[in-house]
């Protein structure tokens, strides 16, 4: 069994609950997910299983949308719902003002990841030394907020957006820098991933009915093949005089190579042989005049 499971993360469940959960329920012990979603969180988290595996690192890299509630006028020692009170502060429910203020958060930003989070700092979780009540000094990353959407100003204290976000942005960190900016500080009292890539929240399925469709054999059905999730890839076919060298992961020049649209230097495409089968990930190389494709992640 070789694929991608569209999952929907319930409360309570880690990541890695969910992880276990889908290999005794398949029987298999090649199962990852693609990006871990904190236990109070909710919604999509594929999961690889099989050669699916092989994808996970791709799937993790795609774009990322939320839905999320912004609690104004508290912060928390883990910028959510589940920490301890730091400070309360009063808030100016100004409509106007949090929108301006909220459109000011869109673009490349320099985000601290909080420490309530899995990042490692000398081999050590920042989650691990915050309970031993340590708080570390931490770089800065670039993350990139594609958009934000608010859907309902909720008073006196509440805001409901919609986030696009690039990988490795943190949500509660994201709304508790909001509150900073609007000098009443604030955390994440709710949050929803609502997409990864190409998975939606609309196609997710539950733990429980993915057993239930085990139990009668009917996994295939919500089992997202490799070549699906891979959609968004340019896809070259190699001729069967290069089969072999294909296999062996050598390079292929573009005269045993018909792509299904023009392609440039660069470029990953995804490649199958003679008979449509799925081989792997390749760049594009251009040289002299011509160019060839080199493996970039083999899937076979």
């Amino acid at each position: 069994m070789d694929g991608i499971l569209n999952i929907y993360k319930e409360k309570g469940f880690t990541s890695h609950d969910v992880v276990a959960v889908v290999r005794k329920i398949l029987h298999m012990k090649k199962v990852g997910h693609t990006g871990t979603l904190d236990p109070d969180a909710e919604g999509v988290l594929p999961v690889c299983v099989g050669r699916g595996t092989k994808l996970a690192d791709i799937i993790m890299n795609g774009h990322k949308s939320y839905r999320a509630v912004l609690h104004l006028g508290i912060t928390t020692t883990t910028e959510d719902a589940s920490g301890e009170v730091l400070e309360k502060k009063p808030v100016l429910f100004d409509e106007d003002i949090i929108r301006e203020t909220v459109k000011g958060f869109v673009g490349e930003l320099n985000q601290v990841p909080p420490m309530y989070s899995a990042v490692k700092v000398n081999g050590k979780r920042l989650y691990e030394l915050a309970r031993e009540g340590k708080e570390i000094e931490r770089k800065s990353r670039k993350i990139t907020i594609y958009d934000i959407q608010i859907r309902r100003l909720i008073p006196p204290c509440q805001v409901e957006m919609d986030v696009t976000c690039s990988k490795g942005t943190y949500i509660r960190t994201l709304c508790a820098d909001i509150g900073k900016a609007l000098g009443c500080g604030g955390h994440m009292s709710e949050l929803v991933r609502t997409a990864t890539g190409t998975f939606s929240l609309e196609d997710a399925i539950k733990l429980g009915d993915l057993k239930a469709l085990a139990e009668t054999g009917q996994v295939e059905k919500v089992l997202l093949k490799l070549e699906d999730a891979l959609t968004e890839y340019t896809k070259v076919f190699v001729s069967e005089k290069s089969a072999k060298l294909l296999y062996n992961g050598g390079k292929i020049r573009s005269g045993f190579l018909k792509p299904e649209k023009a392609i440039k230097n660069g470029q990953v495409v995804v490649v199958f042989d003679h008979k449509k089968n799925l081989v792997g990930l390749y760049t594009v190389i251009e040289e002299e005049n011509d160019f060839f494709i080199k493996p970039f992640k083999m899937l076979i």
